[in-house]
């Protein structure tokens, strides 16, 4: 059996060690993988919330689910829990700016931001690739995170590039073929 060619530089835990991985090694590492790039809205008590994310992926066909993970205490993530319904918007390339800012919070992010409210008055992007409309299954916490697995009840898909985030910034798919 061959080493990986850069086995020596592989550290951390071994099964019957109590080594802690470094989390900035750990964040470096992840970075070096491709995701594409969301947000997650809703609308709870008259007000709007919604987070960029690049923690999505999709957990069943029957029925239809998807995950997505938020930072324990988020204010949208609370917003998500008490409502029970949220939006996941799949930003399309030229979606760069609205990813930027919801990224951070700041209180007037959806004024600069177009959007519509989907028939069960959840924030809809105009222009994103993909929209799913969602209602929570389970939430589950783990470290420093919630998962939350939403059951999809209804999704709109728009022509398009995705907005990709690889390497800690923003890129596209052309630019990295």
């Amino acid at each position: 059996m061959s080493k990986p060619a850069n086995s020596a530089q592989l550290t951390g835990a071994i099964p019957g060690h109590t080594a802690k991985m470094n989390s900035r090694e750990y964040r470096a590492a992840m970075s070096t993988f491709a995701t594409g790039v969301a947000i997650v809205t809703t609308k709870q008590n008259g007000e709007l919330h919604g987070m960029t994310i690049n923690s999505l992926t999709s957990v069943s066909l029957e029925p239809c689910q998807l995950l997505f993970c938020a930072n324990l205490g988020s204010v949208t993530g609370q917003a998500i829990k008490d409502r029970g319904l949220f939006a996941v918007n799949i930003m399309a390339h030229g979606q760069k700016q609205i990813a930027q800012t919801f990224a951070h919070y700041q209180a007037d992010r959806f004024e600069t931001s177009p959007y519509h409210l989907h028939a069960l008055d959840l924030p809809i992007f105009d222009q994103a690739l993909a929209a799913m409309i969602c209602r929570i299954d389970q939430i589950l916490s783990s470290g420093d995170h919630e998962i939350f697995i939403g059951n999809v009840v209804n999704c709109v898909i728009n022509p398009g590039e995705p907005l990709v985030y690889f390497a800690s910034r923003f890129a596209s798919l052309a630019a990295h073929t």
